[in-house]
């Protein structure tokens, strides 16, 4: 999805995944503008507030800030020392605050800096413009005044997050939540919005519409939540219409969705190497400690790294099952040792004996061997150390029960029996056990058996109050019953499958407790297909006579967002020019709520499968744990309709 037109593309222009667009703007569209005339040659100073600090440090680093003339970076609502000779970037949200701050910055005899080139995250209104504007002696210090609509966080080559950490609680928090809610909304809305406008795409907005609009059943705030997030999206994009080379009609499907249609995923232990590093490891985002060996023989140092795309083992293996990726580090490590000569000259007994010859050639491959065997080591390092946990903690059992009950193998008694032997499992994967339950077999609230699975866990009360509170999570269609009960004389001796997944038809399970698959990857593939139902998942806007009849042929984007239940998160799919080698067909697009590694391999896995490129987006990106301690602060509060304006 790049910025280029579709002639561009088709003509083999290269490739540029999501956040190496994002990137490119930042650089070239803002830092790169700013290079005219005599300053082509001169320093700047980049000035940002917290939220844009974050955008660009997500998409960007240091050195390609400073590649750009930036020589200083400064926070706008920190004392900073005058630099008159040189010119001042300003990348700031379009609030009051900033803007009261930069005309500070920029007035009166003796500005901080010679010339201000401003660039805004979002659309700033025409009131903050006018404010600007009335102040002449700023207005002749002013070298730009843009919209650069850029305001989300890229986390990842296909991901995205908009940062609404409190979403969940500004949603279903006790009071007012109509209000926050509505701010929450708002706000992501708009962020959302600007990735569309930044990738010059226009959606159709697709949205799962609310099942529990009748008289006989309480609608939620949460049943609306996809709607309204619909409408606040499809209101900004109508600002857009008038911007330079944007669309006219649509050019991809945006499918807003939410938590209800999966409240599994965020909960059960996924196998794949990314996801088990960060549900067992303690890391922080991306950045896990490990110990080297000290060069001069004392104890171990600590060393940070991180797991992103710069390594190609990571890249390689992160979305492989634990199983595989430890067999296929054991073969890199045991090819390495036989192939490369310094690794044979390191490990030979013999080494005193070695000749001139064999003396030069350690020396000239030493400095690979030691980069390449680093990176072996971390690897093989991290898989020792999941491998560990899963034996010590009992996981694969564990893992078992988790995706029988998932898929209707096992039920209550497989449960308790499970809970009565397995008496050394963790309070936390008791709970996870007792979520994923919860989720499988709702109506098992009325009747009391789930709190009577908590007291035979022994869970504390925070504990207890994230498995009642999965009840906020449920799809309406199905588990919200009209309080008005038909009488039936029809008797089914045979007892159905209770499950929440179907074994998916032609999928070869490979690896052991493979078979989960989080529920984005049917919706995506139907998508796909041109199969998801227009009366689940209805249209904001009616699609221009020509989208359908040229979708295959012209759509360039497919984009998934997810609306709110757990934490809000956004999915979206895009393709701009193809990924190479192959030449694609473009796809719609679709959007969801918060992201989960399961959910972001899914995404990589069917850019593959469907030849597009699949990006998420989210209010937060969240690890088991964040997701369970956001369910145990949870509280339930219905609201009327009266209360919601769409």
């Amino acid at each position: 999805m790049s910025m280029s037109d579709s002639d561009t593309s088709s003509q083999g222009s290269e490739f540029k995944n999501f956040r190496q667009i994002t990137r490119d703007r930042l650089l070239n569209e803002m830092l790169r503008s700013t290079k005219t005339g005599d300053s082509k040659s001169s320093w700047k100073v980049l000035i940002m507030d917290k939220v844009t600090l974050k955008i660009i440090s997500n998409a960007c680093k240091m050195s390609d800030i400073t590649d750009e003339g930036v020589s200083l970076v400064e926070d706008i609502y920190k004392r900073r020392q005058p630099l008159p000779t040189m010119d001042a970037v300003y990348f700031i949200q379009p609030t009051k605050e900033n803007v009261v701050m930069f005309l500070s910055d920029m007035s009166g005899k003796s500005p901080l800096y010679k010339k201000a080139f401003v660039f805004f995250s979002s659309p700033v209104t025409r009131e903050l413009v006018n404010h600007i504007k009335r102040d002449r002696g700023v207005m002749s210090r002013i070298g730009a005044l843009r919209e650069m609509n850029l305001e989300y966080f890229p986390i990842d080559s296909q991901g995205f997050v908009t940062d609404n950490e409190k979403a969940l609680e500004e949603l279903f928090g006790e009071e007012e939540s109509s209000r926050k809610g509505d701010a929450c909304l708002n706000l992501m809305a708009t962020r959302i919005a600007t990735v569309f406008a930044s990738l010059r795409e226009f959606p159709l907005v697709r949205y799962r519409a609310a099942k529990s609009l009748d008289p006989n059943t309480m609608t939620t705030f949460q049943d609306l939540i996809p709607t309204k997030l619909a409408a606040g999206v499809w209101n900004c994009l109508m600002k857009y219409k008038n911007l330079p080379n944007f669309p006219q009609s649509e050019t991809c499907e945006l499918l807003i969705l939410d938590r209800s249609i999966d409240q599994i995923a965020p909960i059960i232990h996924e196998w794949t190497y990314d996801a088990m590093c960060h549900d067992l490891l303690n890391m922080e985002g991306n950045k896990y400690v490990h110990e080297v060996p000290n060069r001069t023989g004392g104890l171990p140092e600590k060393k940070e790294v991180l797991l992103e795309d710069h390594d190609p083992i990571w890249l390689e293996l992160r979305h492989s099952h634990i199983a595989d990726a430890s067999e296929r580090l054991h073969e890199k490590m045991t090819n390495f040792v036989s192939k490369n000569k310094a690794a044979q000259i390191h490990g030979s007994r013999d080494a005193g004996n070695l000749s001139t010859r064999d003396l030069q050639k350690m020396v000239q491959a030493l400095p690979q061997y030691s980069e390449q065997i680093e990176k072996l080591s971390l690897h093989v390092d991290i898989a020792g150390k999941i491998n560990k946990i899963i034996r010590e903690m009992g996981l694969k059992e564990l893992g078992q029960i988790e995706q029988d009950l998932v898929f209707g193998d096992a039920g209550t008694k497989d449960l308790i029996n499970f809970l009565r032997m397995k008496e050394d499992v963790t309070p936390e994967n008791k709970l996870r056990l007792l979520m994923i339950y919860a989720a499988v077999y709702p109506e098992k609230f009325e009747d009391g058996k789930i709190a009577k699975l908590m007291e035979l866990a022994r869970l504390p009360q925070e504990d207890t109050n994230a498995v009642y509170n999965m009840r906020l999570l449920e799809a309406s269609s199905e588990t919200k019953k009209s309080s008005i009960i038909p009488f039936s004389l029809k008797f089914d001796v045979r007892k159905k499958k209770h499950a929440a997944r179907k074994d998916r038809l032609g999928v070869e399970v490979a690896w052991q407790l493979s078979r989960f698959y989080p529920i984005i990857e049917e919706l995506i593939e139907k998508l796909s297909r041109v199969e998801l139902s227009k009366d689940d998942y209805p249209c904001m806007n009616d699609p221009s006579p020509t989208f359908h009849a040229t979708s295959i042929q012209i759509l360039k984007s497919f984009f998934l967002i997810m609306g709110l239940g757990s934490s809000s998160s956004i999915y979206f799919l895009y393709n701009s020019s193809p990924p190479p080698p192959t030449s694609l067909l473009p796809l719609p697009l679709i959007s969801s709520e918060t992201i989960v590694y399961p959910q972001l391999r899914v995404c990589h896995k069917l850019t593959t499968k469907l030849k597009r490129e699949i990006v998420l987006g989210s209010s937060s990106l969240d690890d088991p744990a964040q997701f369970i301690t956001k369910m145990k602060l949870l509280n339930a509060n219905e609201l009327s309709l009266d209360d919601l304006q769409i």
